[in-house]
């Protein structure tokens, strides 16, 4: 049996979630100081794949970057289509509303009074950002940067759209599941069912853990 999937799962996930971790702190913090009267576009936009079918996503995707488009055109040397780059990609960005919306959420718990704190210390924005926004509000990033990994590492449809099931190179766990399953092998289906569940329940309990111990 071959267990790349589990691999190129794995790589595909943890690439997603560190972009989703770095730009959803950024979003978050930048959401808090932006007062302009296209604030809701912006939270529309950033949620909008939440609300779409993950096939609907691939397809904006794939017509995104696809060799037509000028965004698509840019990036062809890079090989992103068809690649696990393409898996990362789509594994982001469904999963990014779930860390933007939980760190947000988190930020805005802050009591403002400490942030006036560090504002009167003559401390930057940046440092703001990361010695009293990230430290406050860790439990929120923590869980965030979870449900981004756990919603990553299950991504299917959008994934099928701009990265194919191709073993070895994009097919990710889900994506065997679907083959196996087709191509009549349940048991090997549930051994990566199994995988997958295994991973998500430790990253859950891995946050529990971490948060118990800065209790």
């Amino acid at each position: 049996m071959d267990y790349s999937p589990v691999w190129i799962s794995l790589k595909v996930t943890l690439a997603a979630t560190g972009c989703s971790f770095l730009l959803g702190i950024l979003a978050a913090r930048w959401r808090m100081e932006y007062r302009g009267s296209f604030g809701w576009l912006v939270d529309g936009a950033i949620v909008l794949p939440l609300a779409l079918p993950p096939t609907v996503v691939g397809l904006i995707l794939l017509l995104i970057f696809g060799n037509s488009s000028p965004i698509g055109i840019f990036f062809s040397s890079w090989s992103l289509l068809f690649t696990w780059r393409a898996a990362a990609l789509a594994s982001f960005v469904v999963s990014f509303p779930l860390m933007y919306l939980t760190t947000r959420a988190a930020f805005q718990q802050i009591d403002p009074i400490l942030i006036d704190t560090a504002r009167i210390e003559g401390l930057s924005g940046w440092k703001i950002l990361w010695r009293a926004f990230v430290p406050l509000a860790w439990n929120g990033i923590a869980a965030g940067t979870t449900l981004a990994f756990v919603r990553g590492l299950g991504e299917f449809g959008a994934t099928l759209m701009i990265a194919g099931n191709i073993p070895g190179i994009t097919q990710t766990m889900p994506l065997a599941i679907y083959s196996s399953v087709e191509a009549g092998e349940p048991s090997a289906a549930v051994i990566f069912s199994l995988v997958n569940v295994l991973i998500s329940v430790c990253a859950l309990l891995l946050v529990s853990f971490f948060e118990k111990k800065r209790a």
